[in-house]
């Protein structure tokens, strides 16, 4: 079975994500979106809320699944018999912090492969930190992110205060 881990902080989910997760569902007999515990990034929602999100816009891809983790990324892809790790490249900007992390894991573990897909043309903009800014600032962001994580957006910024 070829098994892709999407790794990722998904803080928030965003349609540019999906994209990838669908375009790579077709490509993979498993993909795994693997939620970073990664607490230096001092993440808008927490772990749960994370995975709660990406779980209920997967779950009609049948051989999507989500998880969390923490620790060395090619550990959790060795933990998980996968054999790739897919990224998503949306500028030029991304490729020099990319391909480090690819020469770092395959230093650490040769075996897995990473395999960088670019998004949609409509959704080459798009992050998650600019989601989250557009958000605080009151915007409608309703155009790039699932309607759940738009309206969990909307309330876990009313609860901060914007």
């Amino acid at each position: 079975m070829r098994t892709a881990i999407y790794p990722g902080s998904f803080d928030p989910l965003t349609n540019g994500h999906l994209d990838l997760i669908q375009r790579a569902s077709k490509l993979f007999d498993q993909v795994i979106v693997a939620i970073a515990k990664n607490e230096s990034k001092q993440p808008l929602f927490t772990l749960d809320e994370r995975l709660g999100m990406v779980a209920q816009n997967i779950k009609s891809l049948p051989n999507v699944s989500a998880d969390t983790f923490e620790g060395l990324l090619v550990s959790y892809v060795e933990s998980r018999k996968g054999q790739a790790i897919l990224r998503g490249l949306r500028a030029v900007s991304d490729f020099e912090f990319e391909f480090q992390l690819f020469l770092m894991n395959r230093k650490l573990e040769e075996r897995i492969e990473t395999i960088f897909m670019m998004p949609k043309d409509t959704y080459t903009f798009l992050s998650s930190p600019i989601v989250k800014e557009i958000a605080r600032l009151g915007g409608d962001v309703s155009a790039f992110v699932p309607p759940q994580v738009c309206a969990a957006l909307t309330r876990k910024l009313a609860k901060k205060g914007g």
